[in-house]
């Protein structure tokens, strides 16, 4: 067992190189990271006219609507600060339809950001920031 755990930190990660791939090694890698913390994944990439969500899923009794922003290193900025409040309206905006059209209206929900770090050659690294932000239902 301790020689395997060695193993994975001796890992060298490789990460892709274009946005679009490193997005989705970022939502793996969130997705991962929710089912470890005992989260049940509702969907992932939720798409409805309103747009676009990244993962849905249940924390005990609320329904979690996670933004996952990837990143290759943190020297920007602080990492809840990379979803900026015209994409929190547009995350609410989705999460209403989703509330209305499951029937969800009396279930609790909130808004998780999680930001995941993903540097070559390093273990990825995952900021959970539940509650990130609220909003009007």
């Amino acid at each position: 067992m301790y020689a395997v755990v060695l193993s994975l930190l001796r890992r060298r990660h490789r990460y892709p190189q274009d946005n679009i791939a490193l997005g989705a090694a970022g939502e793996r890698v969130a997705r991962r990271f929710l089912k470890r913390l005992g989260y049940r994944i509702l969907g992932r990439n939720y798409r409805c006219p309103a747009g676009e969500l990244d993962l849905i899923a249940l924390d005990g009794e609320t329904i979690v609507f996670a933004e996952v922003r990837t990143r290759r290193d943190t020297t920007d900025n602080d990492p809840i600060d990379w979803v900026p409040p015209p994409k929190q309206r547009q995350v609410a905006k989705v999460a209403r339809y989703y509330i209305h059209h499951k029937n969800a209206h009396e279930r609790p929900c909130r808004f998780d950001v999680l930001a995941v770090v993903l540097r070559d050659g390093h273990p990825p690294e995952v900021h959970h920031y539940p509650e990130a932000f609220t909003t009007d239902r």
